[in-house]
């Protein structure tokens, strides 16, 4: 058996055995309320009785132990009833006596604890004792509920804990990942940057190297967006136009004519915190989500506007769209509609710009069959 095999088999182990324990309390629980509402039913027969020699006694009849019978119920809410009329109650309030309306109101509710007891106190004459439970019955009939949801709230923090432990494992493990890709990527790079050089004192066409620079910068960058997951990246006071700008070109000439770019942005700078390589990546990840979306072929818009205190990036694409039950569901790990791919994507894109540069992203509108567009908003910097 494998250690996760084993790690499940004692799981299951722990939760069978906290069930077991749990139905125990409950069902011992459950015997303890019936024996005590039969001892109160016990002691209500009593009651009757002693009820009984009082109304029949005279003169020569000793009442004391009736009456003490009578006054030792001090817990369980009792009503004697002839005729509609009150004979005798206690441990019932003064304002439900004398109120009728109040008071059959009450009788519903005692009614519905216990099944009343009707007596002969005379020959052909009767009576009916109404009552309910005691306090200490009525704590112990929630008792079990208290119980679950403690027992539920524990489930929940454990679930919680569980749940939280491992995405810390997880994020660790893909920063870990992450960081190796990049020192991997960077010996063959710095090889590359070398045979550039080479090239560059040969007879050839300077514009294939140049071509071959743009790409080598390009893993450069990558390289570094890799190396700084898991870190707290620096934050530089940018201008974010010209850095969106920078990066929708480079994406714009790599792409297929069967995508129609328009790009619309204020003509004068606006300034924000932000890491230049993460931000690249960010703009990067919804341009291409787009063009997947549109499936290579399409228009896609990108539009900086501005409010007093923020700076708003909107990407929109002519794609398949995205249902609103979706809308927050797209931006977490592993969620994706593609045949093809880990859906971190858009994760990380959210992860920059929340936790990173303290902004916001969101789907601005999508409607299925025409197209989607996704917003970030980043707190702008007056100069």
């Amino acid at each position: 058996m494998s250690f996760s095999e084993r790690t499940n088999t004692i799981r299951w182990i722990i939760i069978s055995v906290c069930f077991l324990i749990i139905s125990l309390i409950l069902w011992n629980t459950y015997t303890f309320f019936q024996i005590f509402k039969n001892e109160e039913r016990l002691k209500m027969n009593l009651f009757v009785n002693a009820q009984i020699n009082i109304v029949n006694a005279d003169e020569n009849t000793d009442v004391e132990l009736p009456l003490q019978i009578i006054n030792n119920n001090t817990s369980i809410p009792a009503i004697v009833i002839l005729y509609d009329k009150v004979v005798s109650a206690k441990n019932v309030p003064e304002e439900i006596i004398n109120n009728k309306k109040k008071r059959d109101r009450f009788l519903r509710i005692l009614r519905s604890e216990n099944e009343p007891i009707t007596f002969e106190y005379a020959p052909g004459k009767y009576q009916t004792l109404y009552y309910g439970n005691s306090a200490l019955l009525n704590k112990l009939k929630y008792y079990p509920i208290a119980l679950l949801l403690i027992v539920f709230l524990c489930i929940a923090l454990i679930y919680n804990f569980y749940k939280s432990t491992k995405m810390a494992t997880q994020n660790k493990l893909w920063a870990g990942m992450a960081k190796e890709t990049a020192h991997q990527i960077g010996t063959p790079l710095s090889s590359l940057i070398g045979w550039v050089e080479i090239l560059k004192t040969e007879e050839i066409d300077q514009s294939i190297t140049v071509e071959i620079e743009k790409d080598i910068e390009r893993l450069q960058t990558i390289t570094d967006r890799f190396s700084k997951i898991g870190s707290v990246p620096v934050l530089e006071l940018r201008d974010i136009v010209q850095e969106t700008k920078k990066t929708y070109e480079y994406l714009q000439s790599r792409f297929s004519a069967q995508v129609i770019f328009s790009y619309k942005a204020p003509q004068e700078p606006l300034f924000g915190m932000i890491n230049p390589i993460l931000h690249s990546w960010t703009i990067e990840n919804l341009v291409k989500n787009a063009i997947d979306a549109m499936k290579g072929k399409g228009t896609l818009d990108l539009q900086i506007e501005q409010d007093s205190q923020h700076i708003k990036i909107n990407v929109k694409d002519s794609g398949t769209g995205i249902p609103k039950k979706q809308f927050k569901m797209i931006f977490e790990p592993g969620f994706t509609t593609k045949k093809r791919g880990w859906g971190l994507g858009l994760s990380l894109t959210k992860r920059i710009v929340v936790e990173y540069h303290g902004g916001k992203i969101k789907v601005l509108h999508s409607e299925i069959g025409k197209g989607t567009t996704f917003q970030i908003q980043l707190n702008k910097k007056v100069q």
